[in-house]
């Protein structure tokens, strides 16, 4: 079958345009004139190919996404992305906007930032200044309704770094305040797992090993109450409480992912080219989708 393109980064394009600070990461001029990232995957990772996986799924549920390629630079693989803000704008980030509005926020605590919750972003993207994505044609009419779908996502694909860096807003002089298109999957279907422990998982009777054991462990970077919660939310926990806050939102989205199939699931990950992945990872992978798809339906009582 056809595989999914590589894009081959020029070897000049780490010097075009103004570095991160990382050797891994960096940004240039694609032959368009279009500002992309390149983002190098740790070797042996996944990341890479978890990237561009989780990139078609977000484009078949519809949801204002990043566009992802496969990439090498200088040999190194990565992945390549079009910026998501337009010239002029910027992109701010949820811990800024947290900090702002939230007495005593700490935006430098990624990963444990109890204050966090799903309800202080949810206000946040309820307020009356900031709109939908953009670009977005869909019928919702609200970024929080929107942003249920890209906790959907996480609950289908296992995401588990939906921290308070991994979603923001885009602001655009002359345009205003609007959600950003969500960005950054690779923390996502097992891919940092070895064959050996995937094989393991897809084979065991042991119920305490198996895959559905493993997806159920997931968790989300928001917190349901900074007051009570020591972790943070599972990933289908997050959606949830996500349908519960915008009902329609959630509806939309439940419908969206009725329409995904396993031949689909099956499809994105025989389209990574074997240099990128290994068939455990394939197969590990689809058995995560498979698992999660009816976890999410079954949470909120569909069952196509």
């Amino acid at each position: 079958m056809e595989t999914y393109p590589v894009i081959e980064v020029p070897d000049d394009a780490s010097t075009q345009l103004e570095q991160l600070g990382t050797k891994g990461k960096f940004w240039y001029e694609d032959e368009t004139g279009r500002r992309c990232l390149f983002k190098e995957g740790r070797p042996g990772s996944g990341e890479n190919w978890a990237e561009k996986v989780a990139c078609e799924i977000a484009k078949a549920l519809g949801l204002p996404h990043a566009h992802y390629d496969l990439a090498c630079y200088r040999g190194r693989m990565g992945v390549s992305s079009p910026s998501l803000v337009p010239e002029g704008g910027r992109l701010i980030l949820g811990n800024e906007v947290l900090s702002k509005q939230v007495d005593g926020y700490d935006p430098d605590s990624r990963y444990q930032a109890r204050q966090h919750t799903l309800r202080r972003v949810i206000a946040v993207l309820r307020a009356p200044d900031v709109a939908l994505p953009i670009d977005w044609t869909g019928p919702l009419k609200s970024p929080a309704e929107i942003f249920v779908g890209y906790l959907l996502l996480d609950a289908l694909i296992g995401n588990q770094d939906r921290h308070h860096e991994n979603w923001a807003l885009v602001s655009v002089p002359g345009m205003g305040i609007s959600l950003s298109a969500t960005f950054d999957h690779a923390s996502s279907l097992g891919r940092n797992e070895t064959d050996e422990k995937r094989i393991e998982r897809l084979n065991t009777r042991d119920q305490g090993r198996s895959v559905a054991r493993y997806v159920a462990r997931a968790r989300s970077g928001l917190y349901a109450s900074n007051r009570s919660d020591a972790k943070p939310m599972s990933t289908v926990a997050a959606f949830e409480m996500g349908c519960s806050l915008q009902p329609a939102g959630g509806e939309y989205w439940l419908a969206r992912l009725g329409t995904l199939t396993v031949e689909q699931f099956s499809h994105w990950l025989a389209a990574v080219p074997d240099a990128w992945i290994s068939q455990p990872a394939r197969d590990f992978a689809v058995e995560m989708l498979k698992i999660n798809r009816q976890r999410v339906l079954d949470s909120r009582g569909n069952h196509p």
